[in-house]
């Protein structure tokens, strides 16, 4: 069993109304019969589509249907293509991370802000070092002060839970 894909736009034949309005290029604009319309078309060698079918007439252009589908296949792409991708990247601190750890992810954390990417930087309170959650918020807005020249802060630290969380974006270049 083979599957019809369906057009977007009904074309030709595909018209039922009586009558359409007109519109295009090297076309006089009006409401025309249908049957008018498409010996029109035709004789430019072109297509009859309905741009808006739910208007009182429904408006047709006369064009080259393949070419429109292209040229709008091709916007589509462009579009597309200029859509950017939020990419999260977490690093994760117990309160009493010592300097080397620390340097060690601070790294990390400027390289992933270089490229572009936000940072989720948290720190994890296990069992009963949530009594040292004040040594984690200052170690959250060291690194936030360390990263000053490559992101800015979006969310101060946030103890949710066990974990106190901040978020940095990186800085437009």
């Amino acid at each position: 069993m083979r599957v019809e894909k369906k057009d977007p736009h009904r074309i030709n034949d595909k018209i039922r109304v009586p009558e359409v309005r007109l519109v295009g290029d090297n076309v006089e604009v009006g409401v025309y019969p249908t049957s008018k319309a498409m010996a029109k078309a035709e004789e430019l060698e072109l297509d009859l589509v309905e741009i808006s079918p739910k208007a009182t007439p429904p408006v047709c252009k006369i064009m080259d249907y393949k070419k429109f589908l292209y040229e709008q296949k091709k916007r589509d792409k462009a579009l597309k293509a200029k859509q950017t991708k939020v990419v999260i990247k977490e690093i994760r601190f117990g309160p009493q991370t010592d300097d080397h750890d620390y340097a060690f992810k601070k790294k990390h954390a400027e390289k992933f802000l270089r490229d572009g990417a936000k940072l989720k930087a948290y720190v994890f309170f296990k069992g009963r070092s949530i009594v040292y959650k004040d040594q984690g918020e200052i170690l959250l807005l060291k690194l936030a002060q360390e990263l000053e020249e490559v992101g800015k802060v979006e969310q101060m630290p946030k103890l949710e839970g066990k974990r106190m969380t901040m978020f940095i974006a990186p800085k437009k270049k």
